[in-house]
């Protein structure tokens, strides 16, 4: 039985921009008494920033509790780690210095308290990446912060929900550079991912998985550009060769625009905007972004700061939500995934010992 059964699980939440519609967010889903009673909610933020919004948004009561460490938290309550002490105002609706700064501080001590296995997992909140490279120039987004911080040199931004579930070959990248950083071992690399998370994560045996081509219409047998016939195609040979039911290369825009994406229980897209301007349009609130490839189970609501709206009651958590549900669910089935196959490979070593013994016994008889 894994040692996580019956408990309930420790859900980090990093505050993110603490200008955008982070706070409010957390205010909205932590109203409802069911969600603390769901798993133990630990906010790496601000009591301050949390306060602030609190008397904006006009909400008289909101309980939380403060802890040091998350071996501290409190079950059936809101509990925040302190990260910005120091902080003396938010700029509601604004890029600041000052909402970089509280991204950065959030972010990193939730990584160190993950890398120590204090939490089970991670949700984080939306950052501007402009502010937060104020504090970290390297910071492209927090897929690649957390498969640095994990020393995954390979893993896969992939857009999950109900409807659907889409990949990328290529991250944040300009589409200037997109061409020349697809390769096939990179392809094969991704979706190879995709099909792990796919049956360990999600619980979904012999997925079927569709690959985008990089131009349109697939490239048109070549027509359009050559990379699907040189570098796409031949990723998929062997994949399929591997074992994997892996198809394509098919246009993006007829796979979506027919609904044929539902045939499939993975897409891989090639780039950014390829695979995320569907997802979105089909997913709404109930997207989520997740990192495929890590030891860290972590997920993210699949929208921005929003500072349109920050502050003024509109935003709607039900992407921070979905957010929190898929990390559940994600490490209960890689406990269940992680204790089947120790379970099996228990017993093949008891039965190879028991073929052993008969054999011995049968020699000396």
């Amino acid at each position: 039985m894994s040692k996580h059964q019956g408990k309930k699980l420790r859900i980090g939440i990093t505050i993110g921009d603490v200008n955008g519609i982070g706070p409010e967010l957390i205010i909205k889903t932590f109203q409802d008494q069911r969600m603390k009673e769901r798993f133990i909610p630990i906010l790496y933020g601000s009591a301050r920033v949390i306060n602030i919004y609190r008397k904006v948004l006009q909400v008289e009561k909101f309980h939380y509790v403060m802890i040091q460490n998350p071996s501290q938290a409190h079950s059936r309550k809101l509990n925040i780690i302190e990260c910005m002490p120091d902080l003396e105002r938010v700029d509601i609706g604004k890029p600041s210095d000052i909402g970089g700064k509280a991204a950065y501080l959030s972010v990193q001590r939730a990584v160190k308290d993950a890398q120590h296995k204090e939490i089970d997992a991670l949700v984080t909140l939306p950052v501007n990446k402009a502010t937060f490279q104020q504090q970290d120039p390297n910071f492209k987004g927090h897929t690649e912060l957390f498969a640095e911080a994990f020393n995954q040199s390979d893993n896969l931004m992939f857009m999950v929900s109900e409807a659907l579930r889409v990949g990328t070959v290529t991250n944040h990248l300009p589409l200037s550079e997109v061409a020349r950083n697809i390769s096939t071992e990179r392809i094969i690399n991704k979706v190879s991912i995709m099909h792990k998370s796919l049956e360990n994560d999600f619980n979904i045996q012999r997925p079927m998985i569709a690959v985008l081509g990089l131009n349109p219409h697939a490239g048109d047998n070549g027509l359009i550009g050559p990379e699907e016939k040189d570098i796409v195609q031949p990723a998929i040979t062997e994949l399929k060769k591997r074992g994997m039911r892996v198809y394509g290369p098919y246009p993006a825009d007829g796979i979506f625009g027919s609904s044929g994406y539902r045939k499939f229980d993975g897409i891989m897209s090639m780039y950014h905007d390829q695979g995320l301007i569907p997802f979105k349009l089909i997913s709404g609130y109930e997207g989520v972004n997740f990192t495929a490839g890590i030891p860290l189970v972590r997920t993210s609501p699949d929208h921005g700061v929003a500072y349109d709206i920050a502050g003024k009651g509109e935003a709607n958590p039900e992407s921070l939500r979905q957010a929190i549900y898929v990390a559940m669910d994600v490490f209960r089935n890689r406990e269940m995934n992680h204790d089947l196959a120790a379970n099996a490979l228990t017993s093949t070593q008891e039965l190879r010992k028991k073929i052993v013994t008969t054999a011995e016994d049968t020699e000396e008889d």
